[in-house]
């Protein structure tokens, strides 16, 4: 069961495009007892990129050890590249009572909320339309105009997985959307499992 002083995992998914970077970038800087997790990746650098800032980047051969060691929460394969959560970090801060954020693509959210379920509060950012989405790809720098293709075609698969999540955000204006984000979080620490915790421990209390 979980103590009542454990952190929370707030995980942030949607599809490719829809701005989780920018979102929880912006919680963070809102929130400043909130720990963002820094995820493992195979994938080359970027212009702008910092080692242990945006991932820790990995050799396939690391990263394979790693997936052989156990050393993830999860690991997921996308585009060619994989990209894993370090297990450790994770469950260090929950156990000391700090909340963590982690921004992850659905394919690895899905194995988070199955495998760590007490600890996760789960938020899907959905795009207001198709075609904002579309145009969001398409004006990233980083995308070739085929790769910009291929994730908006996946991103139609990946929001049929949203109902799976505990809340789903339309990601329109960013103001509303991190408002939202915050306010989930705070709900979070006041679910009905820890209420039943903490009603169980001052049945047990002895004052008089």
């Amino acid at each position: 069961m979980n103590n009542t002083n454990r952190g929370r995992l707030l995980v942030v998914s949607g599809p490719s495009g829809i701005g989780k970077g920018t979102v929880c970038k912006e919680l963070l800087r809102r929130c400043s007892d909130l720990l963002l997790s820094i995820s493992c990746t195979t994938r080359p650098m970027r212009p702008g990129d910092e080692e242990g800032v945006t991932y820790f980047f990995k050799t396939e051969e690391e990263f394979e050890r790693m997936v052989q060691a156990g050393e993830f929460l999860e690991y997921a394969g996308m585009y060619g590249k994989r990209y894993g959560t370090p297990r450790a970090f994770v469950e260090k801060n929950l156990l000391e009572g700090r909340d963590v954020i982690l921004e992850i693509e659905t394919q690895g959210a899905l194995q988070v909320i199955q495998r760590a379920k007490e600890d996760v509060t789960s938020v899907f950012l959905l795009p207001p339309s198709m075609r904002e989405l579309h145009k969001r790809l398409v004006e990233r720098s980083t995308e070739t105009p085929e790769k910009a293709r291929l994730r908006f075609e996946s991103a139609y698969r990946e929001i049929e997985y949203a109902e799976q999540y505990d809340f789903v955000i339309i990601n329109d204006q960013l103001e509303e959307t991190v408002e939202a984000l915050r306010a989930i979080l705070i709900a979070s620490h006041y679910g009905a499992g820890r209420a039943l915790d903490h009603m169980h421990a001052l049945k047990e209390e002895q004052v008089l």
